[in-house]
């Protein structure tokens, strides 16, 4: 659990210190009080780096440095040092200096706020960040095969672009990214599979109804074999590619497919229904992370409990009795009713 924070030319704090309790904090305060921010020191401190922030837009304007000092679970200590010239970050764990997070080192945590409304909107990058993200969390290996695959795709584009291309130039491009792509899509898979045994009941908890949820990964490549398949497509693409000037097919194009009573929910489901199911993913989020990582991950909601309504409120209070979480609002009453007036409650 997160006991205190300490903030020192981060976002708009030129100096804040925060204690916290083991169950629900509430930060509350007018808009552009700050609030975004502290969540955002907050998740700088599990994961390594902020949800909307680059690392030198952490920093106080016109200030040289920045300082987030935390004290964590039976008051070890994690705090990150941040620098604009040149532009550097240290974190300090329990005092030993390191240059980056281990995957060891991160407090698994879970993000619901505004944006995350929009994952059914008709842009896949939407869903393939968040499936992403979700297992750069739980698998250690995965942000660095996304890594190199994004490596291996930027340099197979800018070759696309060369007006004289003979295709056989393009071969040990292929060949690692078929590779890598089969290692994401594999992995992807895997925990489609994982949240699709939660999602149902979760969806039927939070709205009352008994509707189906399904996710379904959708791929214009056949998924089985997916490495093998894809290094064949790529070679018959070759064409067409060249003549757009981008790779048209791999898992930067994939996308997830989200049904409810099997009709898909980015043209069928109403504002409450996707409430509902994006309640109903955090949760399985939140349940995935705690058995994959073995440790109760924290819970952040930016300005988001206001935009429900009081049966998605009440079933995401139940759920958060059993973790450290944040909430941020402009009125602490919408959301203290919900606790039995049990919470921690901070003003900016």
């Amino acid at each position: 659990m997160l006991q205190t924070l300490e903030l020192t030319n981060i976002r708009s704090y030129k100096s804040g210190l925060f204690e916290f309790s083991d169950g629900v904090n509430i930060v509350v305060g007018p808009n552009a009080s700050g609030k975004t921010n502290l969540l955002e020191a907050i998740y700088m401190v599990a994961l390594g780096s902020a949800f909307k922030s680059e690392d030198a837009h952490m920093i106080l304007r016109d200030a040289q440095w920045g300082r987030i000092d935390s004290t964590y679970s039976e008051n070890h200590s994690r705090n990150i040092k941040l620098t604009n010239s040149p532009s550097s970050k240290t974190f300090i764990i329990d005092d030993v200096e390191k240059k980056r997070l281990q995957s060891s080192d991160k407090i698994p945590i879970v993000l619901f706020e505004p944006s995350h409304m929009l994952l059914l909107s008709r842009e896949p990058d939407r869903r393939r960040t968040y499936i992403d993200d979700l297992l750069s969390q739980t698998e250690p290996t995965y942000s660095k095969i996304l890594k190199d695959y994004r490596r291996v795709l930027a340099q197979r584009n800018r070759l696309l672009k060369q007006e004289t291309l003979p295709q056989d130039h393009l071969f040990v491009w292929d060949v690692q990214m078929a590779d890598l792509a089969g290692k994401i899509v594999a992995m992807r898979l895997a925990y489609v599979d994982k949240l699709q045994k939660q999602l149902s009941e979760n969806y039927q908890s939070v709205s009352g109804n008994k509707e189906i949820l399904e996710i379904i990964y959708e791929s214009k490549t056949a998924t089985e074999n997916y490495a093998n398949t894809i290094l064949k497509e790529l070679k018959n693409s070759f064409s067409r590619d060249r003549a757009r000037g981008f790779s048209s097919i791999g898992p930067h194009r994939d996308d997830l497919k989200i049904t409810l009573n099997y009709n898909d929910a980015r043209e069928s489901a109403s504002r409450g229904e996707t409430r509902s199911i994006i309640l109903a993913l955090k949760i399985a989020e939140l349940k995935l992370l705690e058995e994959k990582t073995g440790k109760k991950p924290l819970l952040l909601l930016d300005d988001v409990f206001s935009e429900l309504d009081g049966k998605r409120r009440r079933t995401l209070s139940e759920t958060l009795q059993h973790y450290q979480t944040f909430i941020t609002t402009t009125d602490a009453d919408v959301v203290v009713d919900h606790f039995n007036k049990t919470c921690n409650i901070i003003p900016l």
